[in-house]
């Protein structure tokens, strides 16, 4: 498996949160957030709202999957401790990184509060280069290199099944290297939470492209069939896919906009939606799109 920068590897769940005292605070707290942030709950078993911050700050460590760890100190028996960190009320808590106090607070907090102050410091600790792979990855892909790229974003999603990113990725990894049968597979079991990610959105656009070219006709016949008859408009938009099955992206939009321009209405708007397939599988800022775009809302608003 690729290994991503230097974030360690994340602990088991039952790691996440442990109990920690003066004995052990030096290697719980201080040499692990050297490693990742370290939260260091200060609380007693007769304090009320250490009975209901404790157990929050438990779950949003857990839930940040091992870029937080949590130590809870009781100050009943860690007394020395205590008062080197100054806990004057509890309940309190402090985070630590690379071996230094970086943030805390004193009191209970909101469940958003707590979400946010776990979030910035599970922030802290980076992504463990997982952001450098994903443009190494991206760089294969645009230099042609789809089997190493997918490997690339697999072994990402193997650190994080969450980035969409990768995810979308992985797809058109596979369609670049003629597989959209396993493209078409990877976009049905995407996780629900990024269904809606532009990232899937493209990869899906892609997909969409790749199914319409397959059986793409020959460019120079279309294109003799388009200037005997313009007004053959099943021709034209034919032509406009076999110009993107042959990488002629520029050359499929323009295909459209004329013939959108002829008859917008042609076979229930069908060059607008193909226009917009492409816009959706390239890149926003690509002068394919940006002039394309130009072009096609001049024509529906003039």
């Amino acid at each position: 498996m690729l290994e991503f920068g230097k974030a360690a590897p994340a602990a088991p769940a039952a790691d996440l949160v442990i109990d920690g005292s003066e004995a052990t605070f030096m290697d719980d707290v201080i040499e692990a957030s050297k490693e990742v942030p370290v939260i260091v709950d200060f609380w007693a078993p007769w304090c009320g709202p250490c009975k209901t911050l404790g157990p929050a700050l438990e779950a949003a460590v857990t839930k940040a999957g091992g870029k937080v760890r949590m130590v809870k100190i009781n100050v009943d028996e860690n007394q020395q401790i205590s008062a080197q960190m100054r806990i004057q009320s509890i309940p309190a808590v402090y985070a630590f990184f690379d071996g230094k106090p970086v943030d805390g607070f004193t009191g209970n907090q909101t469940p958003a509060k707590i979400t946010e102050f776990v979030g910035k410091l599970a922030a802290l600790a980076g992504d463990g280069g997982l952001s450098e792979a994903l443009e190494i990855a991206e760089q294969m892909l645009t230099d042609g290199e789809a089997t190493d790229a997918a490997q690339t974003f697999a072994a990402i999603l193997d650190e994080d099944p969450s980035i969409a990113a990768a995810y979308g990725g992985l797809v058109r990894a596979h369609l670049a290297l003629g597989e959209t049968a396993q493209a078409s597979e990877l976009l049905t079991a995407a996780p629900a939470a990024m269904a809606n990610s532009v990232e899937i959105a493209v990869a899906k656009a892609q997909l969409e492209l790749a199914l319409a070219t397959a059986d793409a006709g020959p460019v120079a016949e279309l294109q003799q069939a388009v200037e005997a008859d313009p007004a053959n408009f099943q021709a034209r938009f034919d032509l406009a896919v076999a110009l993107l099955a042959a990488d002629d992206a520029e050359g499929a939009v323009a295909q459209l906009l004329e013939l959108f321009r002829r008859d917008r209405e042609w076979n229930d708007g069908a060059a607008k939606a193909q226009l917009f397939t492409i816009f959706d599988a390239l890149k926003p800022q690509d002068p394919i799109v940006l002039n394309g775009r130009r072009k096609l809302s001049s024509m529906i608003f003039a």
